[in-house]
């Protein structure tokens, strides 16, 4: 490193690094960290960089964990960064460049250090590795003291009081990610942790002081989008291909991350990040994910989790009434900018969901905003381009819709934006049409692609919430929309005779099975889809008996394929849904009659809107309907 390495392969062989991690001491005076601190890569970036580094360094890595509680050179190594780093603010002021790189590769090393030590030890064994005893004779008998702590508050102090400058954009990223690093123990953990020394640093520590601050930062470096700088204004070499060999290295961490974030596993699809054209925005993002969802109990509440839970627009006034002192105000306008912009992103949905359900302050905002298209269009996109989302991401952005649909207000707004042209749905030019009405056809996509596909419950449940919760608000409903809300309702007749007919031949009993042979448990399946199907009825006659009159296109599609609710008139457990239903076919089909015969879409969508204005109002029973929070169920413990 210290020779100018430029290849990966080269670093196993470095000499300085071999130094660094071999069996000899190394003073804090010794002329070699400057020289090991002089470096500077020219490597293309690609998805193989994190890998290969990892490869080449792991044997040096090895022998530092081995040979430092010896020679305490990982130790002096973060003395040295620490002692660097009071300057930084005036070097940035003073534009004093090779001062700031100097620092920036001493924290790069540290971090790439700190990647295997993670890996590798726990976390006693690590503060071990940061505990230093200054050698003799300049302080013979001193105490050893503690640099975790130290480094984790240097770290977090850079953050928000370094500006973000061409020059320090680098050494700002780097911070960050040294603190993803150190968080990501709980990557190599099945239970999740809930006592960490390193949490305890950030939580109760002396970093505690900067909670509002350093959320704050994070949600500005977010909004910011700054891109990476290029390589002639940034104070080490690298590429245009990409962010240097500092993005290689960071990404494994970063894009492991949403796993912790969602207790699950990684998804079937990459979601498109924008990490590569600015990775101190999407760095930051994940950090303040991460410091929201840690260990947060009754007895040590989470600073970072009441900071976001708090904090307002600048526009804001109103005297301060959290009880918390993590609050601080934040422009909401650039901050909805910035979740809508950015959506493709999983983190960014997460982020959205995050605040919509912990922040009221941002759900009233957003609530209220009259461009609300904005945020729910692209929504709606990484709905129907499931194949090419994981599934976490899906999952959230159905969640969103949820607690979206939540609100009367929102229910109602959607069916007065109309949109035109939306290129990304493929099924059917959709020249116009409301959002409200593109949300159903999506939602309702949604259901068809579980039922076919991933089979997951809780999709259907939210899918259907979600239906459930705009049901009464439908307004003026597309025809296209109308139809797939009965094309679904088929689709459900079509598995419900199909599983019937399996369980009632199960009853008979196959032929040529064996006696012993295991029986399907069609009763079961048969409940499920019996209990899908009431909810379809449900809103659909929850549609119909408090909006009737501004929905002649659900109406037209329901007498339209009215046979398929001759079945369910007399179920045991359709009947009471289906009186309204029943009713309406009667009284719509009654006046068509009297028409006449032959009559066109035109000519029978009018007689709708006639009957509509003509039915009496109490011949239909109000639904009961209850609106779906079905997310509540599912959220984690607080």
């Amino acid at each position: 490193m210290g020779a100018n390495s430029s290849s990966i392969a080269e670093l196993a062989n470095n000499s300085y690094l071999q130094r660094l991690a071999g069996t000899e001491t190394i003073s804090e005076n010794d002329p070699f960290w400057n020289q090991l601190l002089s470096f500077s890569f020219t490597t293309h970036t690609n998805g193989t960089d994190t890998q290969l580094l990892e490869e080449a360094t792991l044997s040096i890595s090895k022998s530092l964990i081995e040979n430092n509680p010896r020679t305490e050179n990982f130790q002096a190594l973060v003395k040295i960064f620490l002692s660097r780093t009071k300057e930084l603010k005036v070097s940035a002021e003073c534009q004093d460049q090779l001062f700031i790189w100097q620092a920036h590769n001493a924290l790069f090393i540290i971090r790439c250090l700190l990647k295997v030590f993670v890996s590798q030890v726990s976390e006693e064994e690590l503060q071990l590795n940061f505990t230093y005893q200054e050698r003799p004779p300049l302080s013979y008998g001193a105490e050893a003291e503690d640099l975790l702590e130290e480094l984790i508050c240097t770290l977090v102090h850079l953050i928000i009081e370094l500006p973000l400058l061409d020059i320090t954009y680098n050494i700002l990223l780097e911070s960050v990610t040294t603190l993803l690093v150190l968080l990501s123990y709980q990557l190599f953990q099945k239970e999740i942790i809930r006592e960490s020394l390193i949490y305890k640093c950030l939580m109760q520590g002396q970093c505690l002081q900067y909670t509002s601050r350093i959320v704050k930062t994070l949600l500005y470096n977010f909004i910011r989008q700054e891109k990476c700088p290029s390589p002639r204004t940034q104070v080490f070499e690298q590429t245009s291909e990409g962010s240097g060999l500092l993005y290689g290295l960071a990404s494994g961490v970063a894009s492991g991350l949403w796993t912790v974030l969602t207790l699950g596993g990684v998804g079937n699809k990459a979601t498109q990040q924008g990490d590569l054209s600015s990775p101190l925005a999407n760095r930051s993002l994940l950090l303040l994910l991460v410091l929201s969802n840690l260990s947060n109990r009754p007895e040590n509440p989470n600073p970072y989790r009441q900071s976001i839970m708090s904090f307002r627009n600048t526009q804001d006034n109103t005297a301060i009434q959290s009880p918390n002192s993590y609050c601080f105000q934040i422009n909401f306008n650039s901050l909805y900018t910035a979740l809508y912009e950015q959506q493709k992103s999983d983190q960014a949905t997460l982020l959205l969901y995050t605040l919509l359900h912990q922040n009221p302050n941002v759900r009233t905002y957003v609530l209220a905003r009259t461009d609300v298209e904005n945020l729910v269009l692209p929504i709606l996109e990484t709905l129907y381009c499931v194949e090419e989302r994981n599934s976490h991401h899906v999952y959230m952005a159905l969640i969103i819709l949820l607690i979206l649909t939540e609100e009367d207000s929102f229910n109602r707004s959607v069916h007065e934006v109309i949109l035109k042209n939306i290129t990304w749905y493929a099924e059917r030019v959709l020249t116009e049409i409301s959002l409200g009405s593109l949300l159903v056809l999506v939602v309702i996509r949604t259901v068809q692609y579980n039922m076919t596909r991933t089979r997951d419950k809780y999709l259907h449940t939210n899918c259907l919430a979600a239906l459930a919760n705009m049901s009464a608000q439908f307004r003026s409903l597309h025809q296209y929309a109308a139809q797939r809300i009965i094309s679904l309702f088929a689709l459900l007749s079509k598995k419900h005779n199909k599983v019937l007919e399996q369980a009632t031949q199960s009853l008979r009993g196959p032929v040529g099975a064996e006696e012993n042979s295991p029986v399907p448990d069609y009763a079961q399946d048969l409940n499920v889809i019996e209990e899908v199907i009431r909810m379809m009825l449900e809103i659909i006659n929850s549609c119909l008996s408090t909006s009737l009159h501004h929905n002649p296109n659900l109406v037209y599609a329901l007498l339209y394929k009215r046979d398929l609710f001759e079945q369910f008139r007399t179920h045991p457990s359709f009947q009471d849904v289906m009186q309204n239903l029943d009713m309406v076919i009667s009284f719509f089909s009654h006046r068509l009659e009297q028409a006449g015969a032959d009559l066109s879409v035109e000519r029978v969508l009018e007689v709708i809107k006639q009957g509509a204005v003509a039915l009496p109002k109490d011949k239909l029973k109000e639904g009961n309907l209850k609106e779906s929070n079905g997310h509540e169920d599912q959220r984690e413990e607080e």
